[in-house]
């Protein structure tokens, strides 16, 4: 199992975030890209997590909504401006609790002969925003995201 790298130099408005998966990058853009099975990896286990909208296109728009054990909501959504399958996602990102605060994203998928390394890259608008967002718990987050998927793709590879 792989672990996750996060890069964030301080002051910048960017992170990078790498992980390798050992699945074929097809089926990583897949689960990526599939409304049936981006609840099955994506956001901390406790979160139940549903697919409000999903078109993976050029212009396409998407929306996740996680509910919590405690009925808390949170919603994030955000338009795609490249989806060249299996390469690359580049996306804007929204969490809907702090509106005005958004990120585009670009998600490279490297093939690795067998093994894919995602490069998840950040652009935030501001350092601040940046900060307050790892501040928020991102990493640990994502670390949990990327188990999750880490187990939805050895079951995959399975089927």
């Amino acid at each position: 199992m792989s672990t996750l790298n996060v890069v964030a130099k301080p002051g910048e408005a960017q992170l990078e975030m790498a992980r390798v998966f050992d699945a074929p990058r097809e089926l990583v853009f897949k689960a990526y890209t599939d409304a049936t099975l981006v609840p099955r990896w994506w956001g901390p286990r406790y979160l139940t997590t549903t697919v409000d909208k999903l078109e993976a296109r050029s212009g396409g728009s998407w929306r996740f909504v996680q509910r919590a054990p405690d009925g808390g909501i949170h919603a994030f959504h955000g338009v795609y401006h490249d989806v060249t399958a299996p390469e690359r996602l580049v996306y804007t990102f929204e969490y809907e609790g702090m509106p005005g605060h958004v990120m585009l994203e670009t998600v490279v998928f490297e093939d690795m002969g067998g093994k894919t390394r995602v490069v998840v890259g950040g652009a935030f608008q501001s350092a601040a925003d940046r900060d307050g967002m790892i501040e928020s718990g991102m990493e640990e987050g994502a670390e949990e995201s990327n188990q999750r998927l880490d187990e939805l793709l050895a079951e995959l590879k399975l089927n």
